[in-house]
């Protein structure tokens, strides 16, 4: 088992801390607010017990001054009562403002950061943090104050016990050092119990998401029982760390609940000797005792502090995505009318170790389709992301007419950049706004419709029940549909130079070539980058880089590349015959002839 490490959760600390002090500024007036509200009733409780003395003194003595004496003790409680109110009204306000901000922080830069680091935490880890840990970080700049001005009570009571008579207060006096004592080994013990409580919550709801994501291959397999063990596998450690923070927490409160009786018995007793005395009058008795129980009540910060513990616990979690670092932008525009060349120099892609692309030198000229082939794990996807600068390179530079990405601003990426995959997710309410989904201004209906026919997609939307209007909820897609609206997304915004990740890969082959014509013909000119796993889709680029673990092995048309045995191993196809083409290249080409046939018959050019 791996030690922890110091150094690192001292850092991780550091982190948390700052987050919440930065979430404190953030609702700053209302946590003045609240904190003036919470001194001023500490004030008022303070008053109350001097109040009812002197009225109790005087009431007893029959003085006229006793009946206004007792509409200041009203007036007291009152303003005691509500400001109280006001202050749980405006520290509630602050809890949700601090967790607010603390999600849109964690969720803003894990959206900006390469997706290679956002993949280092799982959607059930992700979705834990921005939540529940959220939610219980958010409550400790409310919390840390409170328990702060819960301190005022207390001790401003010790004041006034000394003042009122020093015996009783001496008396109550010497019981702190033990509830000093008992408060700060509830706060470390607490803290590691906590940290660990969390630690195990996060990995079971990772395994809980992962689980649900792969329900379909889990019933599949049969698996069900055992995924399920999987899943609460560590439960037992987790209801053992939980009863753990919970008996910490019970002792402490009987410990002082048990100290804190014994105190105002004590100091009674000798109240009562020194009324006895004469030393002090009944309402200073009254005061006397009163004040013993603001004192006492620097118990309650028990349940505060708690609060503090748990929430810095927490915010460990949650400030763990604040240092996910961003994705570097610059300021640069493109140049006007560019081609949209793309140049790759001495680029190297290191992953977790692995070396995913080594020192990648490759020029694609603008305006070309470019098919990128590899075997499974030769570094094809990692080029794609390069390219596109979903992710940065480890080394060397990629340049879109002469510019290094890097130094692009957002904006001019993505609107010259665009992308579809494999799984594409479509976002927005209906299935006009998962097309037009992306920066800058939406395109209209009618080009919402144009990028829906390139892609194949306008025949199935029409069908729907609401055409592109229908709710993206209530229109079950296949993978390939799903793929085709992928494909309308990145049409109706694309830009000079266009990356396909397996973006047809669902598509049958009808569908893939009517794509791949619409894709030349009607989609705005640039550069494509296609990732291809087919025969056909590398024999109709123009150009074909063959990667082979992590390198490019050589470029070339498809034609060229297609004498050497071990390219056309890649498609799974052995040595041939001199002059003979492959038995796939064949059929696919006798499919695709049938097909574009049928997709566009003699004649109808002029039609389009």
């Amino acid at each position: 088992m791996t030690a922890p490490d110091p150094t690192g959760e001292a850092a991780a600390a550091r982190g948390a801390d700052r987050a919440l002090r930065a979430a404190a500024r953030h609702s700053a007036g209302r946590l003045t607010a609240a904190s003036l509200c919470s001194m001023a009733a500490a004030g008022a409780a303070l008053a109350e017990p001097a109040v009812l003395g002197h009225t109790l003194d005087l009431l007893l003595r029959q003085d006229p001054a006793g009946a206004r004496w007792t509409g200041w003790c009203a007036a007291v409680i009152a303003a005691e009562v509500l400001l109280d109110a006001a202050t749980a009204r405006l520290s509630g306000g602050v809890d949700a403002r601090s967790t607010a901000w603390l999600r849109r922080l964690g969720l803003a830069r894990l959206l900006r950061t390469a997706p290679h680091h956002a993949a280092r935490h799982s959607p059930g880890d992700l979705s834990a943090r921005l939540t529940a840990q959220a939610t219980t970080a958010g409550a400790v700049p409310a919390a840390a104050v409170s328990a702060v001005v819960a301190l005022l009570a207390p001790l401003g009571s010790l004041v006034a016990l000394i003042l009122v008579d020093v015996w009783t207060a001496l008396a109550f006096l010497a019981g702190i050092p033990l509830l000093a004592l008992l408060l700060r080994a509830f706060a470390r013990d607490s803290g590691a119990s906590v940290s660990r409580y969390q630690e195990v919550q996060l990995a079971m709801a990772g395994r809980l998401v992962e689980a649900l994501g792969g329900a379909r291959t889990i019933a599949a397999a049969g698996t069900a029982e055992r995924e399920q063990a999987r899943v609460l596998d560590r439960l037992p450690e987790l209801g053992a760390e939980g009863r753990r923070t919970w008996r910490i927490y019970g002792a402490t409160m009987a410990r002082t609940s048990a100290l804190m009786p014994l105190l105002l018995y004590v100091v009674l007793g000798v109240g009562g000797v020194r009324l006895a005395e004469g030393a002090v009058g009944v309402g200073g008795l009254l005061a006397a005792v009163r004040y013993a129980g603001l004192a006492a009540g620097v118990g309650a910060v028990t349940g505060r502090l708690a609060a503090v513990v748990r929430g810095r616990a927490a915010a460990r979690r949650t400030a763990a995505l604040f240092e996910l670092p961003e994705l570097p932008q610059g300021k640069r525009r493109l140049p006007g009318a560019g081609p949209g060349t793309l140049e790759l120099r001495g680029v190297r892609v290191v992953r977790a170790g692995t070396v995913l692309l080594r020192d990648v030198d490759l020029r694609i000229p603008g305006g070309v389709t470019a098919a990128v082939v590899g075997r499974s794990g030769s570094g094809k996807s990692t080029l794609a992301a390069v390219a596109g600068r979903l992710t940065v390179c480890d080394a060397g530079l990629v340049l879109l007419d002469g510019v290094p990405l890097d130094e692009l601003s957002g904006e001019e990426l993505r609107r010259e950049v665009g992308h579809a995959f494999e799984r594409p997710a479509l976002f927005g309410e209906g299935v006009a706004d998962a097309i037009t989904f992306g920066g800058g201004p939406a395109p209209g209906p009618e080009a919402v419709r144009a990028a829906a026919r390139a892609a194949g997609a306008d025949a199935f939307v029409r069908r729907l029940p609401e055409g592109y209007d229908t709710a993206l909820a209530d229109a079950p897609m296949s993978g390939g549909e799903l793929q085709r609206l992928g494909l309308a997304r990145a049409f109706c915004r694309a830009g000079r130079l266009l990356v396909l990740d397996d973006a047809t890969s669902s598509l049958d082959t009808v569908t893939a070539r009517e794509v791949e014509r619409a894709l030349a013909r009607d989609v705005r000119p640039g550069t494509r980058l296609v990732i291809a796993h087919r025969v056909s889709s590398a024999a109709r680029a123009d150009l074909v880089v063959w990667l082979d673990a992590g390198r490019v092995r050589a470029t070339g048309t498809h034609a060229e590349l297609w004498r050497d045995p071990d390219y056309r191993a890649v498609f799974g196809e052995g040595p041939e015959p001199a002059g003979e083409p492959a038995a796939e290249a064949v059929a696919e080409a006798a499919v695709e002839a049938v097909a574009e046939a049928a997709v566009e018959p003699p004649g109808t050019e002029a039609v389009r």
